[in-house]
């Protein structure tokens, strides 16, 4: 079974005071809470990840549509294109929790389509992969920052895509997914089924530009709806 029809059934995981009156002006009565509203959350977010979260190669839009949402959030993204998460895992900790960092409440982190395109020059493995992915969700366990996992998306249109690289990439989305029930992350994102419109393997044609690799503006309006739904829906 391949990732596509694998993944396509998988659900996504879900989750003022007034201005002073003028002097005389009676006070207006304030307005009562409705039965379950919960208090709106601003969060503090860091975006780990390769040339999907880095701006400079036109990725990270994603957080420019949690930004929108989010209006008094804040989103840094801390993503350096092409690289593999043994590179990531090297300046995790020095990029997300220097001192002159702020408190991230959040770290999301998406990463591994560079180490399988590198699985034979740099003889990446899943099991090298998935090491320095759950380094860095302990590190960021350690400094009491939620993590979102996010699985990696389809990818499976781009030239460099074979059968090796398509069976790591399903053990990649399939350890993600697991990784909340084994309590080394806070929440496990699917973004492979949400961006493969039920295509075997592919990212769908109207969020791919056109190297089948990387997102196009809708791709990353998606990702960060998902993000929205299932961490962020009570921000502010």
């Amino acid at each position: 079974m391949t990732p596509g029809s694998l993944w396509s059934s998988l659900p996504v995981l879900a989750l003022l005071a007034g201005a002073p009156s003028a002097p005389d002006a009676p006070s207006p009565a304030p307005t009562p809470a409705k039965d379950g509203d919960a208090p709106k959350r601003t969060y503090v977010v860091a975006a780990m990840g390769d040339s999907l979260t880095d701006r400079k190669s036109h990725g990270g839009l994603y957080l420019d549509h949690l930004k929108k949402k989010c209006p008094k959030s804040r989103f840094d993204s801390y993503g350096k294109g092409g690289q593999m998460v043994s590179q990531m895992r090297k300046r995790f900790e020095r990029d997300i929790f220097g001192e002159d960092k702020p408190k991230y409440t959040h770290v999301i982190i998406l990463g591994g389509i560079g180490d399988i395109l590198s699985n034979e020059t740099a003889k990446r493995t899943t099991t090298k992969i998935t090491a320095d992915l759950a380094a860095m969700y302990a590190t960021a366990k350690k400094h009491d920052t939620t993590v979102i996992a996010m699985t990696l998306p389809p990818w499976g249109g781009a030239k460099a895509y074979n059968e090796a690289r398509d069976q790591m990439t399903g053990e990649l989305v399939r350890w993600v997914l697991v990784r909340k029930k084994a309590l080394e992350v806070d929440v496990s994102v699917d973004i492979y089924s949400r961006l493969s419109c039920g295509k075997d393997r592919e990212l769908c044609d109207d969020y791919a530009w056109p190297d089948k690799l990387h997102w196009n503006k809708a791709g990353h309006e998606v990702v960060g709806e998902v993000l929205f739904e299932s961490v962020f829906a009570d921000c502010e």
